[in-house]
């Protein structure tokens, strides 16, 4: 997917209505209240490279849309479910597959973009492959 098009998807998400129900769409899951898609995902030290640079140019041109994001680390939110807290999506989701979010704020709804994963040691497929994954939703982070 392109940068293009994955801005193109970020647009569609953003102004979706939210379903009344958990479930699928072409674009990702859904959910009352949160949409979840998937921009990138690869793995080993070919991706890398291009997961790195496909977040940076995503990063720059939200920002640039929509301001300095808010930097949240999501370590105490992953805390918080062990202890057995019940975490509204998209955020309990989120928490698990990801260390921290860049998120924007705009006529009642977040945006939050987050980039996880790992090449093992001689450049392969690492324990979690690269992912670029981008929530919108009207939930606040808890």
């Amino acid at each position: 997917m392109t940068t293009a098009q994955q801005l193109a998807v970020i647009e569609l998400l953003r102004i979706r209505a939210f379903p009344a129900e958990r479930g699928p769409t072409e674009l990702g899951r859904s959910g009352p209240g949160y949409h979840l898609a998937e921009l990138f995902e690869g793995d080993g030290a070919a991706d890398a490279g291009q997961h790195g640079a496909e977040h940076t140019a995503l990063t720059g041109v939200l920002t640039a849309r929509f301001g300095e994001p808010h930097h949240i680390s999501l370590w105490s939110l992953r805390t918080r479910v062990v202890e057995g807290e019940e975490i509204p999506d998209p955020w309990c989701e989120l928490s698990a597959g990801f260390e921290y979010l860049h998120l924007w704020r705009w006529e009642g709804r977040w945006l939050a973009l987050g980039a996880a994963g790992e090449a093992g040691p001689d450049g392969a497929a690492g324990e979690r492959p690269f992912r670029i994954v981008v929530a919108v939703t009207e939930t606040d982070p808890p």
